[in-house]
């Protein structure tokens, strides 16, 4: 199954609030604060790539306390 771990950089005390909101966003599997150059990390799993890439463009990185993202996508095999 097509997956990618986003690294996002929230504004500055919005952490909480950024993972309810990611939490209630379909494909998002896992989502963690996280101390480091980042303050969240999401797991984000989809039936096609193309799931998954939507879901990180149109829904995630539209968040309006999200500052910028890294995504990682997951090589299978």
């Amino acid at each position: 199954m097509p997956m990618a771990f986003v690294l996002i950089n929230a504004d500055l005390g919005a952490e909480e609030e950024l993972v309810k909101q990611l939490k209630g966003i379909e494909h998002v599997k896992e989502v963690y604060v996280v101390y480091g150059v980042y303050d969240i990390v999401a797991k984000i799993e989809g039936e096609t790539m193309e799931k998954v890439k939507e879901t990180i463009t149109w829904k995630i990185r539209r968040l309006d306390k999200v500052r910028s993202t890294l995504t990682m996508i997951v090589v299978e095999g």
